[in-house]
């Protein structure tokens, strides 16, 4: 019985605190929720060569071309037709990171591990955007 009651009343407190936090967010869309927010305008894709300056330390490299038609999927990774170990220096590209031939029980691997395989997690292209809220960010240099 005391058991259910301590249950209860935690639960009620998560409750209380849970909507007392989403009531204080604020849309970046202003006060009207009921709107539908506006379909995104088609940006460029930023193209740099040599690559795009990290902003911070252990930040994965961010993608200085395009990939829209790079296919990624359990059988092929079509990043690899560039980065991969044996076609890197031909194609004058970054070699891909040994720590993407890891696994989690850290064993080194000859292909790449199942946990890097998928490179648009980590690694995205980028856009001339302007930030959505102003903000004082500065990146490491």
């Amino acid at each position: 019985m005391k058991k259910s009651v301590i249950v209860l009343a935690m639960a009620l407190m998560a409750g209380f605190y849970t909507s007392s936090a989403v009531s204080e967010v604020m849309s970046l869309r202003g006060d009207d929720l009921t709107s539908m927010a506006q379909k995104p305008k088609k940006m460029k894709i930023l193209s740099v060569s040599g690559g795009i300056e990290r902003s911070f330390e252990q930040q994965p490299p961010m993608v200085p071309h395009t990939v829209d038609k790079y296919e990624v999927n359990l059988k092929h990774n079509g990043c690899m037709k560039c980065h991969s170990e044996q076609t890197y220096e031909k194609e004058k590209a970054p070699k891909v990171g040994d720590s993407h031939y890891i696994d989690r029980d850290g064993n080194v691997l000859k292909t790449l591990s199942s946990r890097r395989y998928f490179c648009n997690q980590c690694h995205t292209t980028q856009v001339g955007a302007e930030p959505l809220v102003q903000n004082n960010f500065v990146g490491a240099k």
